[in-house]
């Protein structure tokens, strides 16, 4: 009788590697877990510092001509140094290729996806967490706008809802032109977005927990010191529309400090190094 011959073949080699794949894997989640509550906890007790900020596996760029008309409009990023330029640029290439963009009676140009893409970039480049999943799109119109929620002109909204910055480009191009003014209405905007989407990462997002902390220590303290809080109002420095509410106070501040840093620093140092602290800024000019 012959007899059939066991069955001795190897197992796949892709068998073999599971047991290791899955080790890796388990222990890259466990290391990342780890990373993140030890960073929260070092924001939160010790230090508003991120462990790191920056970190591409691979880089996207601009080319010269949306390189110039940043340079044109951005005023931070021509004080960058030449490698925070290259993570500037990055992301802002990221925001171009994930947002939505769509002209109402307007056709979209390349400057107005660059110069919008980069006052989200700018507002969060002291921060790790910068895709804002608050906006997906942004809505330009020529000039002010009817809204349709609450039944009025605009030059700008930013509708939750609908994850969505609605602008006026003359308005928009208005405060990049004339940049010393305190009133920039895409910065003003996008601090509503982004004070809307921190708050709800919070409790696992370490840019958010920065942003949001140092926020309310720079309201308990003007809280805290009335004549400081007087003198702030009776000043003029902040436009009064800023004392609407402390959502409309967070966006004008930042205005201002993004628009007269060096002002801002010699009337108010206190406030100053607050809000810096807040938007994690350390860059030249600031």
């Amino acid at each position: 009788m012959i007899q059939q011959a066991a069955n001795t073949s190897e197992p796949p080699f892709i068998v073999e590697l599971i047991p290791s794949l899955l080790f890796v894997l388990v222990t890259v989640f466990i290391v990342y877990k780890l990373f993140g509550f030890f960073e929260m906890a070092y924001v939160e007790y010790i230090k508003k510092r991120l462990f790191y900020n920056h970190f591409y596996f691979k880089k996207k760029t601009l080319n010269k001509e949306q390189r110039f008309i940043l340079s044109k409009y951005i005023k931070l990023y021509n004080g960058l140094s030449l490698d925070h330029k290259v993570y500037f640029e990055h992301r802002v290439a990221t925001i171009m290729n994930t947002m939505e963009f769509i002209g109402k009676g307007i056709e979209v140009s390349e400057t107005m996806k660059l110069i919008t893409s980069a006052t989200l970039v700018k507002l969060t480049f002291g921060f790790r967490d910068y895709q804002i999943s608050s906006v997906e799109r942004i809505l330009i119109y020529p000039e002010e706008f009817y809204s349709q929620t609450n039944k009025t002109y605009h030059k700008g909204e930013f509708n939750p809802a609908y994850r969505a910055l609605v602008m006026s480009w003359k308005d928009v191009l208005y405060g990049y032109e004339i940049d010393d003014d305190n009133l920039n209405l895409a910065i003003h905007e996008f601090i509503h977005a982004i004070h809307f989407y921190y708050m709800s990462v919070r409790r696992k997002s370490t840019s958010a927990a920065i942003f949001l902390d140092s926020f309310q220590e720079l309201v308990t303290y003007l809280d805290a010191n009335a004549v400081l809080k007087t003198n702030l109002v009776s000043s003029g420095y902040l436009r009064d529309y800023a004392y609407t509410n402390q959502f409309e106070f967070l966006s004008v501040i930042v205005e201002t400090f993004i628009e007269t840093p060096i002002e801002f620093k010699s009337k108010f140092p206190k406030l100053y190094s607050k809000v810096k602290l807040m938007l994690n800024y350390n860059f030249n000019g600031y």
